[in-house]
């Protein structure tokens, strides 16, 4: 916002209350309220606002308090924001950010527990980020800010109090990730772990464990879901001969799918067994918590499914 006068924020309770996450801690008093917009409970409304300013060469960050809003505002993100470009013959362009928590929290039952990767991700003139870490979180957002076209930046919620190492060079004003290009955050020889968001950091405590029993896993921190990062998937997938696809969504139609078909289409005579896909439960969201953890994907269905992979798990009639 220092940089660049024609970025400004708005949203429920950004300004005032600081952000419902204290996300925009501190916002409203450097860049005041010309930049920095309450908003009332209107997703509909205040999307189209953001989306008409984009149009007149502004560049809004539009805040959802929560993903599962953005249903509320669905219609302006993809009819009048990703369209508008190919539309106009490329002569609009929409730089806007739609960000904001996405997937399950803890507790919050299933109207704000859904993952909206899939969703958004199947649309052209998106563009569709998850960031996992601090670093990912910087340098993604100062990207997508600065894109011609509209960005969906997907956040979670549970990772706003989880502290990440930074180094000194994401700590540089001039830091920033390029879009569509993931991040091996763990290199491997035996499979191939893809993931985002939170899972990110799922994938990487079933690396340790698996590294114990000795299977050297590769991770894959997606990043990007729209674009996809096929290339860096299918070389690593080309090196490990596996491939576990890991995300909170629902399963069908998922992100998991999405990379299943491309190294089933790109990479499939280096497989040495059949991919394994974890995901979410097929079913709303269970309010319980013990339900609820069933719903979502563990550490301990990542590892086992590993193992399935790699051939080291127990086959259930021997078991039996």
């Amino acid at each position: 916002m220092s940089a660049d006068p024609k970025v400004f924020l708005m949203g429920e309770e950004v300004g005032e209350y600081q952000g419902a996450y204290k996300i925009s801690k501190g916002l409203l008093e450097k860049y005041g309220p010309e930049r920095v917009l309450d908003t009332p409970i209107t997703e509909a409304g205040f999307a189209g606002i953001g989306v008409g300013a984009a149009y007149y060469g502004l560049r809004p960050v539009v805040e959802f308090m929560t993903f599962n809003f953005s249903m509320q505002a669905i219609d302006h993100i993809i009819n009048s924001a990703a369209k508008s470009n190919y539309m106009s013959a490329g002569q609009i362009s929409v730089p806007i950010v739609f960000r904001g928590p996405n997937g399950a929290a803890a507790g919050v039952g299933a109207q704000h527990s859904q993952c909206y990767a899939s969703w958004y991700g199947a649309c052209p003139g998106l563009k569709v980020l998850t960031p996992y870490s601090s670093e990912d979180a910087r340098g993604l957002l100062k990207a997508a800010i600065r894109d011609p076209d509209p960005v969906v930046f997907l956040e979670n919620e549970l990772l706003y109090g989880e502290s990440f190492p930074v180094t000194a060079e994401a700590l540089d004003s001039s830091f920033c990730l390029p879009i569509g290009k993931a991040k091996i955050e763990r290199e491997g020889k035996d499979v191939t772990i893809t993931a985002y968001s939170k899972m990110v950091g799922y994938a990487l405590k079933a690396a340790e464990t698996l590294a114990k029993e000795g299977i050297s896993a590769e991770v894959i921190n997606l990043r990007s879901i729209r674009p996809l990062d096929r290339s860096t998937i299918n070389n690593s997938v080309r090196k490990t001969n596996r491939l576990v696809t890991v995300e909170e969504g629902f399963p069908q139609h998922g992100v998991g799918a999405e990379i299943c078909t491309s190294v089933i289409e790109e990479s499939f005579g280096y497989l040495d067994a059949p991919v394994e896909r974890i995901a979410g439960a097929d079913v709303p969201m269970p309010y319980a918590a013990n339900l609820e953890r069933m719903a979502v994907p563990q550490v301990e269905d990542i590892v086992r499914a590993a193992k399935r992979a790699c051939y080291r798990s127990v086959p259930l009639a021997a078991a039996a």
